[in-house]
């Protein structure tokens, strides 16, 4: 019988590339997201919002009922969000969190019962989540670096289980949550109030990191190398941007005036 992994955020560029390379694999997988596609030969939708409680308990009888064990989960589902940290509407400040921690957290609580000894979780953080947040992406740094703590606070706990966790900690990647940041950049630099002149800047700055991105079936490939490893590491990069990584390397005040100077020098 063919191995069961669960992924989250599974109809997205990074969970439908993993979904796709998995069942060619040889896995069965248990795709949830909020909108789902057809049923294909050995990936099962499994509509879901992962901020509900009662909506992921359901996606965990019906996935109870087709086994008892999964191999793996594998997260992807999250949002980008681009503001102010002075300026953000504390709703979206809320729903951020609620998405990007709330719903790893959620899942991993509800689908444990299906963890055995030898199984995996690989959780999906951020390039940015062990660095210094940039201005104006910070609010989802600050998420993607909590998920990347608790992840390690998870894999602290479940070693004692002989479960294994990992990070997957991508730059930037080929898929719908480029354009979205760069939607939500344009609007930003139109709705703002305090950095009008700062934000233009900022938004050719992203506009050139973002151009250095990976397909979504790179991610795909280091999934199957992080589940193909028995002892797998707890952090995986793929796609660093050696711009961030010089940047961070910096003592912090001078990371501070180098981002002054760059979005602010006329």
């Amino acid at each position: 019988m063919r191995p069961s992994v669960l992924i989250t955020g599974a109809y997205g560029g990074m969970g439908r590339a993993t979904a796709k390379a998995l069942s060619d694999s040889g896995f069965r997988v248990f795709a949830l997201d909020k909108t789902i596609g057809a049923q294909e030969e050995n990936i099962l939708p499994i509509e879901a919002d992962i901020t509900s409680e009662d909506s992921v308990r359901n996606a965990f009888r019906k996935v109870s009922e087709a086994t008892d064990c999964l191999f793996a989960i594998i997260h992807f589902a999250g949002i980008y969000m681009l503001d102010s940290m002075a300026e953000i509407d504390t709703a979206d400040f809320e729903r951020i969190f609620k998405i990007n921690l709330g719903g790893v957290f959620l899942v991993n609580k509800t689908f444990l019962p299906l963890l055995k000894k030898g199984s995996r979780i690989v959780i999906t953080t951020s390039e940015l989540a062990p660095l210094d947040p940039l201005p104006f992406t910070g609010i989802y740094a600050v998420t993607k670096s909590a998920l990347d703590k608790y992840a390690y606070s998870l894999s602290m706990e479940l070693q004692l289980l002989d479960i294994k966790v990992s990070v997957l900690r991508a730059g930037a990647v080929s898929t719908g949550m480029l354009g979205v940041s760069t939607d939500q950049l344009d609007r930003f630099c139109q709705n703002t109030n305090l950095y009008t002149c700062n934000a233009a800047r900022f938004k050719k700055i992203v506009n050139s990191v973002e151009a250095r991105s990976v397909e979504p079936s790179k991610i795909a490939e280091k999934v199957i190398r992080i589940l193909g490893k028995s002892k797998p590491h707890f952090a995986y990069s793929i796609n660093r941007n050696p711009l961030l990584l010089m940047l961070n390397a910096l003592p912090k005040r001078l990371q501070l005036w180098v981002i002054k100077q760059v979005l602010t020098k006329i």
